[in-house]
């Protein structure tokens, strides 16, 4: 295998930390991914970052919600499940 990395970062609305995880969980699953592990951060007094450490990489959300926005990142070695994860995030605003 070739060492190359896809990479892909977005702002989204939501601050919602339980939508934000669930949802997330979701695409990461119907995209192809594996999931090994999941860290999760909710501050005080408000304030959500999420981990999943994956088998093809890893996938990050941090939230403002001073600003009502969130920011995702998503970086995998392998383009099959990344392209259908762009698929089913393009809509997201």
């Amino acid at each position: 295998m070739k060492a190359k990395m896809y990479n892909h970062t977005k702002w989204i609305k939501s601050t919602d930390e339980m939508y934000l995880r669930n949802l997330f969980a979701s695409i990461l699953i119907d995209s192809g991914f594996g999931i090994e592990d999941e860290m999760h951060k909710s501050f005080k007094p408000f304030g959500y970052t999420g981990l999943w450490l994956l088998s093809e990489s890893h996938f990050a959300i941090h939230t403002f919600p001073e600003e009502n926005k969130t920011y995702i990142e998503l970086s995998s070695c392998i383009k099959k499940p990344y392209d259908r994860f762009i698929r089913l995030v393009s809509n997201l605003k």
